[in-house]
């Protein structure tokens, strides 16, 4: 039975969340602030975390910062709930490596769902690093152990998401992958609103990938279609000077 932690300051949310889960066959635990969120955590190491932001004293984005950098329980997927629904705040959980982001109020079925996906879909780790294998398309490797990407002889670690994200990019090199099917492939669902988080997390890879490419840039957005990973790069635009 997988265990899951719930940290909400909001007690009519704890107790909805807990009850349809455990219906649904889960184990449920509760926790009405950061800290006492953040030490059960330690505790029951659960499978999961459904974590709000807007707490006091210690909000989500604190406690998701703690969870990762604590050794025993940096894997442990996490579900961030939140009021706020701008693609900063987007931006500032994925980057802690909150893997999934639902906005309130939401639906209990939407939360489900969601919850089954992301359990199907780590199991504490990256479905494609389960086999340990390095992974390489041209210029590009991707090293499990580490969750890292390699070009040529630099390094960047990526998250879990991020991860599996450049993977399935690189296993459809030859082809436009997009973003319906990294939402399918990755999270398990295809919300029709959802085209932002995929927005967020490519920006995010490439961010990573320009510190370590050089002159080259690997992921090419098709607009219209989705994206599509270049192996071997392709020269990314000068920006021109005007000169007086």
């Amino acid at each position: 039975m997988n265990k899951i932690l719930v940290i909400d300051d909001d007690e009519s949310i704890n107790q909805l969340v807990q009850i349809n889960l455990e219906l649904a066959g889960y184990k449920v635990f509760c926790a009405n602030d950061g800290i006492s969120g953040f030490a059960m955590a330690k505790q029951e190491t659960p499978d999961l975390i459904i974590l709000d932001v807007m707490m006091p004293d210690v909000d989500g984005y604190t406690v998701a910062k703690r969870i990762r950098e604590n050794n025993e329980i940096k894997e442990t997927p996490i579900i961030m709930l939140t009021a706020l629904g701008m693609l900063d705040n987007k931006v500032k959980g994925f980057d802690i490596g909150v893997d999934d982001y639902l906005v309130k109020p939401f639906e209990i079925e939407e939360l489900k769902v969601r919850v089954r996906a992301l359990l199907k879909r780590t199991d504490k780790i990256p479905k494609s690093a389960a086999t340990r294998e390095i992974l390489q398309q041209g210029d590009i490797t991707l090293l499990p152990e580490t969750y890292s990407v390699k070009i040529k002889d630099k390094t960047a670690k990526v998250t879990p998401i991020e991860f599996d994200i450049i993977n399935l990019l690189m296993q459809n090199y030859d082809n436009i992958v997009s973003g319906a099917k990294i939402l399918k492939e990755i999270w398990g669902y295809n919300p029709d609103d959802d085209v932002e988080t995929i927005r967020v997390h490519i920006r995010h890879i490439r961010t990573k990938l320009d510190k370590i490419s050089g002159d080259k840039q690997y992921i090419e957005t098709v607009y219209g279609g989705g994206y599509k990973l270049v192996p071997n790069g392709i020269l990314k635009k000068s920006k021109s000077k005007n000169t007086k």
